[in-house]
């Protein structure tokens, strides 16, 4: 069982997932939009994956024997300069993200919360891979610049991105992974 302190801090970040997930879900729209359907692919890609982080938190706050209390979520924006813009607001986003991850690392270290940090090493894990991929995305961006036929190319690219992680949660995350 873990403390109500630290329960209330996993619904916060809970919220933080699900916003990350509706942020990602927007600018697959506009990339849509713009028809650039490899980059809708990417951030629907995204999308799924941040839905799969909520539900982690979700599924262990209730095996600690707490309650799941979702917050409201702020309306993402629903427009961008460009594909460049998306990734460097993905980064920036990652990077809260990541300080948050910390953070509940920090008090959970603090608490001397053994089983939560054991939990969170995933999440520290994860991280360092969303913004090393958001990296990745902004250094090959720069490289094409104003040149629409490798933006198309990448475009083309990034349609081939698969869903790693389960979306369907019904019999819950670990029934999905079996």
């Amino acid at each position: 069982m873990i403390k109500l302190e630290m329960a209330q801090a996993l619904n916060e970040q809970i919220n933080r997932e699900m916003y990350s997930a509706y942020l990602y879900m927007s600018m697959s729209a506009y990339s849509g939009k713009l028809g650039l359907k490899g980059f809708a692919n990417w951030f629907m890609v995204q999308y799924h994956e941040e839905m799969y982080h909520a539900m982690k938190l979700y599924e262990y706050i209730q095996r600690q024997g707490e309650e799941v209390i979702l917050g409201t979520l702020e309306g993402p924006p629903s427009t961008f300069e460009s594909p460049l813009d998306m990734f460097n607001q993905t980064l920036t986003h990652e990077q809260y993200i990541t300080k948050s991850i910390n953070d509940l690392m920090d008090m959970a270290i603090k608490m001397k919360d053994h089983g939560t940090q054991i939990f969170l090493e995933w999440y520290v894990v994860e991280q360092i891979e969303e913004e090393e991929n958001d990296n990745d995305m902004i250094l090959q961006l720069n490289l094409i610049g104003d040149n629409a036929h490798a933006l198309l190319m990448l475009d083309r690219e990034l349609s081939g991105r698969m869903t790693t992680v389960p979306v369907d949660f019904s019999k819950g995350v670990e029934g999905a992974v079996a």
